[in-house]
């Protein structure tokens, strides 16, 4: 799908960042890099390092201590939490073509698309299950589905594999390999490194600590 108002370039350009909470060190400094459309970057590093934070600072709900993060004039964000979460009583189809509907897509375009995403991310065969009945790994997929249907120009995924036993992580990062190629800037909060193995990119937020650091922030 084209959208207006994109252009060529980065979907993504963050400049010298740095980033401290009241009351504390810089939790990094000098962060740069830029992602642009159809590339898929993984944010890596230790418990504490800033992660999520760095994610919020994309999204605009933080703003950076010093430093530039810069989108794409007219780009849609959207955010897929640690923490799946939908209407328990719904069904995957249902919440898959939410955001389509929501869009002033007629339901059964809305549906036919859903279904199409639901497919590649192995949940055709849960569409009519209810969201209450998924097991952690497939509401994970879900959220991506979702998000995907949303139609996003950026996509924000935070710890994707965080509360996931070993065998629901390894289907939701082998999920992940999907987002690339499909025009979505993707940025990947993880400590997995099967999740960072699948990304074009890493940045190391252990490689921006001030010397002596640890970070102040659990994520």
């Amino acid at each position: 799908m084209t959208k207006t108002g994109i252009q060529q370039g980065p979907m993504v350009l963050v400049s010298d960042l740095g980033h401290r909470f009241t009351g504390t060190g810089m939790l990094y400094q000098h962060v740069a890099f830029t992602v642009a459309a159809g590339q898929t970057l993984a944010v890596t590093g230790p418990s504490g390092s800033g992660k999520s934070t760095l994610l919020s600072l994309v999204a605009g709900w933080d703003r950076p201590t010093c430093g530039r993060v810069d989108l794409q004039q007219g780009a849609r964000v959207c955010w897929v939490f640690q923490n799946p979460y939908g209407p328990n009583r719904r069904t995957v189809l249902d919440i898959a073509a939410f955001p389509l509907v929501a869009q002033e897509e007629p339901r059964p375009q809305a549906e036919e698309e859903a279904r199409g995403v639901l497919d590649q991310f192995g949940l055709l065969g849960r569409a009519r299950a209810h969201f209450a009945d998924l097991s952690g790994g497939e509401a994970q997929r879900l959220m991506l589905v979702r998000a995907i249907c949303s139609r996003p120009d950026i996509l924000l995924v935070d710890e994707p594999t965080a509360q996931l036993d070993m065998r629901s992580a390894r289907q939701v990062a082998d999920s992940l390999r999907l987002l690339a190629g499909r025009g979505m800037a993707v940025i990947i909060a993880t400590h997995d490194p099967a999740v960072a193995q699948v990304c074009d990119l890493t940045l190391d937020l252990e490689d921006y600590l001030p010397e002596g650091g640890t970070g102040d922030e659990a994520g």
